[in-house]
């Protein structure tokens, strides 16, 4: 089965290709294929920036397409930055900026308790979409730690490893992530519609 991966993120395109490497499924990216799509994510929920992102790739591509939508989501900030995750700062956001805002808020905040939630939808070319969802819960911690990773990873806790994810190996965090979560609903589906051996 060949799925293109509905995103030019390349952390993104990495984490997509390893968990769902040995499936019989071949991963495309939109640069293998030359294709380039801006698709507006102006939904109020993950999932449904997910399927909009699938459903316009896999129009795009004429292939099976998977997009997921992920986000930072922080109980103290009543589950801000969530959909605004990559633009958490503004318009010029970057990693750096999106962490420096994120402390900043929290800064006296006793409860530093947050999950990444990530929605991932795959769809066909005929629209028709499915959508899972995967949960990470974690802490934030008052400085960034590591090197691996990206978004907010140097600032999210994993309470059982004590370290954040990017203190982690690309293979631990795959093993353990709200993408493997949300990724693995996926599968379970294709395999119970038959589109997929298990």
């Amino acid at each position: 089965m060949k799925l293109l991966a509905a995103t030019t993120n390349q952390g993104k395109i990495r984490e997509i290709s390893e968990i769902l490497s040995g499936l019989g499924i071949s991963v495309v990216t939109p640069q293998e294929i030359n294709l380039t799509l801006d698709v507006k994510e102006d939904g109020a929920t993950f999932a449904e920036n997910a399927a909009v992102k699938a459903r316009a790739w896999s129009r795009a591509a004429g292939l099976p397409a998977v997009a997921d939508d992920s986000g930072l989501c922080v109980d103290a900030l009543e589950g801000r930055p969530g959909v605004l995750s990559a633009r958490f700062s503004g318009p010029d956001a970057t990693d750096g900026k999106n962490i420096a805002l994120l402390l900043k808020l929290l800064k006296g905040k006793p409860d530093r308790s947050a999950r990444f939630v990530c929605a991932a939808a795959l769809a066909w070319e005929t629209g028709e979409v499915i959508v899972t969802e995967g949960v990470y819960e974690g802490v934030i911690i008052h400085e960034p730690r590591g090197s691996e990773g990206f978004g907010y990873d140097p600032v999210f806790l994993d309470p059982e490893l004590n370290r954040t994810l990017a203190e982690m190996s690309p293979e631990e965090k795959n093993a353990r992530s709200h993408r493997k979560k949300a990724l693995d609903g996926l599968k379970a589906l294709l395999v119970k519609s038959g589109r997929l051996d298990s």
